[in-house]
């Protein structure tokens, strides 16, 4: 198969569930999904086993033991596990256009990490989703509704769900560099097993998942590029989670360090 997307996941099944929905309209039909289970309890494990009976596509199912946030050493596990030579990483709370999985092989290349960006959709939006209206695209069709409640609502980025064709938009789109974002990116497998993927040791949400890796990927060699407007995701909403002053004490540390193969990841 062409690609693994990897799904990073705790509990919210209502989400994963549309999340699904999403990758089951997708233009691009030859990938595997691998849900990255930070420890869901067994009612929500069977619910993953029941939804896996009902989708179009290969799902792998990796679990560990709730003992805190450990969201990156779940993904090492889904790293492991993968059938592909190419790795698109998403969030379980991040419902992909239909060209999502299309537009990262699209612009694929050797030492090159693709990262999007999203559309963060208020309450009120999110509440509105079911299942049938995700495959039946009505996030990409009422683009004008998510403008207004980004105007008169709490939406945000809205912007960030305009998909465009135009190779001229594209590229005025893409010209500002932008930072890895941990939903939204994909690369290499080999790539990432260079730098040992994941760090184990950040156990709080922000920085780990994205800013230490771009950190580390960059230090070998690997080119950060953005698909703007191109691989465009839609945030389910939640409440904002605080960048724990833990995690940036790490991350200064390891920039002290400047090596880029962690000793903390999937290999030990």
């Amino acid at each position: 198969m062409k690609t693994s997307v990897i799904i990073s996941f705790y509990q919210k099944i209502e989400y994963l569930k549309l999340v699904l929905a999403g990758l089951e309209r997708q233009s691009e039909k030859d990938f595997e999904i691998i849900i990255a289970d930070d420890g869901s309890y067994e009612d929500i494990i069977n619910q993953i086993e029941e939804l896996s009976k009902d989708v179009s596509f290969k799902v792998i199912h990796v679990w560990q033991e709730d003992k805190g946030f450990r969201k990156n050493k779940i993904l090492n596990q889904a790293i492991i596990s993968s059938n592909s030579d190419y790795l698109i990483f998403v969030d379980g709370d991040c419902v992909p256009h239909s060209k999502f999985v299309e537009e990262h092989l699209a612009a694929k290349n050797n030492n090159i990490c693709l990262t999007g960006r999203r559309v963060n959709l208020s309450q009120k939006i999110t509440s509105k989703l079911n299942e049938e209206k995700v495959l039946n695209g009505y996030l990409e069709k009422n683009l004008f509704s998510l403008i207004i409640d980004g105007l008169f609502g709490q939406s945000n980025y809205v912007e960030k769900g305009f998909y465009t064709k135009n190779k001229f938009l594209r590229n005025t789109f893409n010209k500002k560099q932008r930072g890895l974002l941990g939903c939204n990116f994909s690369l290499f497998k080999k790539d990432l097993l260079s730098i040992n993927g994941f760090d184990e040791r950040y156990e709080a949400p922000s920085i780990g998942e994205d800013s230490d890796i771009q950190y580390r990927l960059e230090l070998n060699g690997v080119k950060i590029e953005s698909l703007n407007n191109i691989a465009v995701q839609y945030h389910l909403y939640h409440k904002l989670q605080t960048r724990l002053q833990k995690n940036i004490d790490l991350f200064n540390n390891i920039k002290k360090q400047n090596i880029a193969f962690s000793q903390f990841g999937i290999k030990k």
